[in-house]
């Protein structure tokens, strides 16, 4: 049997006896931890996926030990400009050792559900007969289409354009001459 679990933001596919390092959860070394959102559940005959969790599910871990990760460094540089600055990161983790992986058998409910409607055949037959009348009498209203929205129009056509200048005064040899006489 395993389960997909979530945990720090990641997912985990765990059996029992896996042991894995995830984001450091609350306990100490020694500890048991119930992982509560179990995605997905899978017991060898069925498998079921939860939406989006598995109701009834549930993973039990142990702590092996908090710790401390892998040595992440990091580097920023800017090219000619000489700017250069190194820095170093350790994530802290939590050793899990996976227990127990348990959930909730579907196939109980499955078997109920299936029979409740055998029981009422009888009566499931006659009331859509007797129904059937009614809704000859009353037909269906049909739902309006809906509208597509209005194409826009491109930003240029509706603005006004601005009035279009006039043209500048010729000067001409004869306007002088006529403004002389004057």
């Amino acid at each position: 049997m395993y389960a997909v679990i979530q945990t720090g933001g990641k997912q985990y596919r765990v059996a029992n006896g896996d042991v894995i390092t995830v984001e450091k959860l609350e306990g100490e070394a020694g500890s048991t931890l119930a992982i509560a959102p179990v995605l997905m559940l899978d017991d060898g005959k069925e498998t079921q996926v939860g939406t989006p969790i598995v109701e009834g599910a549930a993973v039990t871990a142990e702590v092996v030990e908090q710790t401390r990760g892998k040595k992440i460094v990091v580097f920023k540089k800017k090219r000619r400009k000489g700017y250069q600055r190194t820095q170093g990161h350790r994530q802290d983790i939590t050793v899990l050792r996976v227990i127990d992986v348990t959930g909730k058998s579907k196939t109980p409910a499955k078997k109920a559900a299936k029979a409740a409607p055998k029981a009422d055949d009888a009566p499931a037959e006659a009331a859509p007969a007797e129904a059937a009348p009614a809704a000859e009498a009353k037909p269906a209203a049909k739902k309006p289409a809906a509208k597509k929205p209005a194409a826009k129009k491109a930003a240029s056509t509706t603005a006004k354009k601005p009035a279009a200048k006039k043209p500048a005064a010729k000067k001409d040899a004869d306007a002088k001459p006529a403004a002389d006489k004057e």
